[in-house]
C-alpha cells in the first residue's frame, strides 16, 4: 500500500479533500469528505474479496480515494465531479508511481462511478460504482426523509 499512502500525502489530493470539505461546509446531507473516501474504498476492498474479484488492492483503494476528487469543482463551476476527477487523478497517480496503464484504468473507474451500467460490472469500475452508492448509512441519517436520494436507492440496510 506504498502507493495509496503516497496519495494520502500528495498536496494536490490534500487540496481536492480541503476543497470538498470547504465547499460542503454546511451540508446536511452526505458529504464527500476523508469518511466517504475511506468508506468506499474499505467497500471496495471488501466486494472485491466476497465476489472474488481479482484486482489489485492498490489500485482499488487508488480508485476510491481519488473518485470524488473534482467534487468540489461541481460546486465552485458546474462541471461534473467525475469528469474533474478524471482530469485530476491522472496527474497524482503518476506522481504516486502508478503507471500508466494503472492510471487510464482507475480514470475509466473515475468517470464511471456515477453510471448506473457499470454497476453490474465485475471489475473495477464495478466495484467502484457498487461501494459508492452503498457506502452512505441511509438508515441512520437525521435527515434521511429529506433527501432527494429515490427510496429504493436508499440503503437501509447494513451489508458489509
Amino acid at each position: 500500500m506504498e502507493r495509496v499512502n503516497r496519495i494520502l500525502q500528495h498536496p494536490g489530493f490534500l487540496e481536492c479533500v480541503r476543497r470538498n470539505q470547504e465547499t460542503e461546509k454546511g451540508r446536511r446531507f452526505c458529504t464527500h469528505g476523508w469518511d466517504h473516501l475511506l468508506d468506499v474504498a474499505r467497500l471496495a476492498w471488501i466486494i472485491a474479496l466476497e465476489e472474488r474479484i481479482e484486482e489489485e488492492k492498490e489500485i482499488v483503494y487508488a480508485a476510491a480515494l481519488l473518485h470524488d476528487c473534482g467534487r468540489y469543482r461541481q460546486y465552485e463551476d458546474g462541471t461534473p465531479h467525475e469528469e474533474a476527477g478524471a482530469q485530476i487523478a491522472p496527474g497524482i497517480l503518476a506522481e504516486c508511481g502508478f503507471s500508466p496503464e494503472e492510471r487510464e484504468r482507475i480514470k475509466d473507474a473515475i468517470l464511471s462511478h456515477r453510471s448506473a451500467s457499470a454497476a453490474a460490472e465485475g471489475g473495477l469500475r464495478g466495484l467502484l460504482y457498487r461501494a459508492d452508492k452503498r457506502s452512505r448509512s441511509c438508515f441512520a441519517c437525521p435527515v434521511r426523509e429529506e433527501c432527494s436520494w429515490p427510496e429504493e436507492k436508499k440503503n437501509r440496510k447494513l451489508l458489509w
